[in-house]
Formats: C-alpha cells, structure tokens, sequence
C-alpha cells in the first residue's frame, strides 16, 4: 500500500501536506474545466476508492479533494449543498452540473479505463434503489473499514490532481 503514492506516509488525508497545497486563488483554476470528486478524507474506504481512481484516470479527467478542506467547502458553498446532509462523495462538473451518492459514482465510471465504464449501465435502475445501496455503504464504511490515520502521500505526477488542503 505504502509503494502506490511513493512510500510516504503522512498523517493528512484530506488534502495535502502545506508543501503542496496551492493558494487559494489558484486552487479553481487548477482544476480548470477537470471534474472534481469532493469525498470523505476521514475515511479510509474513500481514501482508497480515490487512489484507486487516480490509477485509472488514464485521460486524466479528475481532480480531487476533500469536504472538510477549505476548498471542499467553499465548493459545497457555492453550488448550494448543504455540506452536513451529504458527508461522502460529490462529483461536481464545473459549469455544468454536480452529484451525489450513486449518480456521481455511476457518472465516475463512464470516464475509467477498462471495463469500468460499462457499469455506467446501473444509471438506468432506479434511483431510489442505486441511492439506497449507496446510502447503506455509506453508513458502514467507518465500521467496515475504519477512520483514515495515515495516507500514502502522492507521487510527483500525482500531485496536480490533488486540490485544497484541510
């Protein structure tokens, strides 16, 4: 685990050490026109869900984040998200649209490589069912798998695709 973001192991997870973070006025424009995938970084299930999509965004489509850093809030704030109702994942697409639960997970595949994109398809059952899942997932994911203590830290080319810092 330690060898997927070069070895370095650091107590901040949702956002990065203050060596990489970027100032305020250019955290937006970094990610340019990027989607930006705001999650838990308490949470070692979500932790592991970006590294993993980090490693198959080959088109580099994503940015990422955390709610709980300035930036993940200011974000929440600004497309009027009530930050406290929503605590794992949004996938906002900047100018265009932004989701939650299921939808943003679903919506995340379509851009994967591999055969990720075909479970794109699940959109199509309903979403009271899809967010159902999801919100059951999302209870757990402390109890399954606990709090994020420690996370490897990205690798150089890595770095970009990490916005804000807590």
């Amino acid at each position: 685990m330690g060898g997927e973001f070069g070895g370095k192991i650091e107590k901040i997870c949702g956002g990065l050490s203050a060596k990489f973070h970027l100032r305020n006025e250019q955290k937006m424009d970094c990610a340019g026109d990027k989607k930006i995938l705001l999650f838990d970084g308490d949470c070692a299930f979500c932790n592991f869900c970006v590294r993993f999509l980090v490693r198959r965004d080959k088109n580099d489509i994503f940015r990422f984040a955390a709610l709980g850093s300035d930036l993940g809030r200011k974000l929440t704030r600004e497309h009027g998200i009530d930050g406290s109702e929503i605590d794992s994942m949004i996938l906002i697409d900047p100018g265009r649209a932004y989701h939650t639960q299921s939808t943003a997970v679903l919506e995340i595949t379509k851009h994967l490589s591999g055969f990720y994109p075909i479970l794109h398809l699940f959109i199509y059952l309903p979403k009271r069912l899809r967010d159902g899942v999801y919100d059951f997932v999302a209870k757990k994911r402390y109890q399954w798998f606990g709090n994020a203590e420690n996370c490897p830290l990205p690798t150089p080319d890595e770095q970009s695709k990490f916005l804000g810092r807590r």
